[in-house]
């Protein structure tokens, strides 16, 4: 009977050591290809959808297009690309028309000015501020010329290049266009 509780008092000191010391602890789970794959595919994704909101659809369509070769199944990428086809020109305007509100403008005075006058200052301010980075092809679309006996009088301050176009475009009745290679001016339709 002895040996029974000399047994208990043993096994009793050696489960806490045992508890405390579980052994060695297990390796993480090897990466996968797969895992590895989509997530290239996510980082490529967010990639192109930054690309996207900055108004660059060149770049974006390329990480969509590269997301999709990483992880072929990856949804979101398969998605956007669609969308970025049908939407690229929009995309492409707002970057261009973003590009303006990056420009500031010193100052703006103008006393009865006509539209072109107007625009044709602007133009020769934006390149001076962006240091010939930006040079920005005006056209003004106005065949009946209802835009031409407009006179605009004006007097700005430290303005982003894009709002002083815009307090043009009011003053004159107008509106803008951001095509690709130009920002087309022409009258409003209520103009008369």
């Amino acid at each position: 009977m002895k040996i029974i509780p000399s047994l208990f008092v043993v096994a009793a000191l050696i489960l806490p050591v045992s508890a405390q010391n579980p052994g060695p602890t297990p390796a993480p789970p090897a990466t996968t290809p797969a895992a590895t794959a989509a997530r290239q595919a996510e980082a490529l994704y967010h990639q192109g959808s930054l690309a996207e909101k900055a108004g660059d659809p060149v770049t974006a369509e390329k990480s969509y297009t590269a997301a999709l070769k990483a992880d072929p199944t990856h949804a979101n990428a398969r998605y956007a690309l669609g969308q970025l086809k049908l939407t690229s020109n929009t995309i492409a305007a707002k970057g261009r028309e973003a590009k303006f509100a990056t420009i500031i403008i010193p100052a703006f005075n103008l006393d009865a000015a006509t539209l072109q006058e107007a625009i044709d200052a602007l133009g020769v301010l934006i390149e001076k501020q962006s240091k010939n980075a930006v040079a920005p092809n005006f056209v003004i679309q106005d065949p009946q010329k209802k835009l031409s006996e407009v006179k605009i009088s004006i007097k700005l301050k430290s303005m982003p290049a894009k709002a002083v176009l815009q307090y043009l475009l009011e003053q004159s009745g107008a509106k803008a266009r951001y095509d690709e290679h130009a920002i087309v001016i022409m009258p409003n339709a209520t103009l008369k």
